[in-house]
């Protein structure tokens, strides 16, 4: 008679009665909010740019699987997720080949290739979205002004408020915004140039508290992620020395609460240990604001979270608890 065995799956584990597909779609449910708001500023062309994400993710999927002859997943909501994820890090202005081509790195590449949901090491949209960037600069970097019927138009340039900060510094940037309370107001609500998901920060807060209130997401990564950022940017952030700079411009500016509320968080490609998920966060905050202020590339957020990815089996072994009553072997 053959012998019980215990089989453990790979990642991500659900310790509830919560389901994989579940938590896929409402995470995708959040983000809606968040989404509108950029189609509402940008116009048609980006829920286009959104639609070709999604299309690419889904497509990428089922091909990938149906040529492997692998069971089709498309419910699982996993692509999906994907898709919308990567739509938030497009400009509105791309053209319609690069979310499919993206879509299509993010989804058959980065996470067929490695065995699907669970074995993939980074997170999907993000290298989707570090293709792009590597191979069409210019498509992926020329940002159009938003033009919301009800919204004041303070700002004509087509350059980020972070593009601004790091080329002409931060005069040139009140003087566009007009003083700081409007800048932060700006900010705040998604009146700027930038990606789909540079919008507006009330949305995407409403949808990460939401997750937070479900135990979708825990708070240690987050909060370790944006502090290190705060404090990052308020010490060395200043052109008039130390302890000058601005920590609220860099908060609520480029894809930052998007990246350290729903792709930080990712559960594959970030530690399960508790004590390390802070670790996490700090060096995604360390990396983020060390790459706006010294890197070429005025942010920082997406190259952060990639990297740390590559850490985070490690900082998992470097912070997993004992076993209950086991014994440290003796050196």
């Amino acid at each position: 008679m053959e012998q019980d065995k215990l089989i453990i799956s790979v990642s991500p584990h659900i310790g509830s009665e919560e389901s994989v597909p579940r938590i896929m779609w409402t995470v995708s449910a959040s983000l809606l909010p968040a989404l509108a708001m950029g189609i509402y500023y940008f116009g048609p062309k980006a829920l286009v740019v959104t639609a070709l994400c999604l299309i690419g993710s889904l497509a990428s999927e089922w091909f990938v699987q149906k040529m492997a002859g692998k069971e089709i997943t498309l419910s699982d909501g996993s692509a999906f997720l994907t898709g919308i994820l990567l739509g938030m890090n497009m400009p509105s202005t791309v053209p319609f080949y690069i979310p499919i081509v993206s879509a299509f790195v993010a989804v058959a590449i980065t996470k067929q290739l490695f065995g699907g949901l669970g074995y993939n090491i980074f997170n999907p949209a993000l290298v989707g979205r570090a293709f792009a960037l590597i191979t069409w600069t210019r498509s992926m970097t020329t940002w159009a002004v938003p033009d919301a019927a009800f919204a004041a138009v303070n700002a004509k340039t087509t350059a980020t408020p972070l593009g601004i900060l790091k080329e002409e510094g931060m005069g040139k940037l009140l003087e566009v915004f007009g003083d700081k309370l409007s800048l932060y107001k700006e900010l705040i609500i998604g009146h700027r140039a930038g990606s789909l998901g540079e919008t507006s920060m009330i949305a995407i807060l409403i949808g990460a508290a939401f997750l937070v209130y479900r135990r979708y997401i825990s708070l240690r990564i987050p909060l370790s992620f944006l502090a290190t950022v705060a404090v990052g940017a308020w010490i060395f952030g200043g052109k008039g020395g130390l302890f000058t700079g601005d920590p609220i411009v860099h908060l609520f500016s480029g894809g930052l609460m998007l990246g350290a509320f729903y792709m930080a968080t990712d559960y594959v490609t970030c530690p399960t240990v508790r004590s390390g998920q802070i670790v996490f966060g700090i060096g995604c905050g360390f990396l983020t604001i060390l790459i706006r202020l010294k890197a070429g590339y005025p942010e920082g957020v997406m190259f952060a979270i990639l990297i740390m990815n590559c850490f985070a089996p490690l900082i998992d072994r470097s912070f997993r608890t004992h076993v209950f009553g086991a014994k440290k072997a003796k050196k």
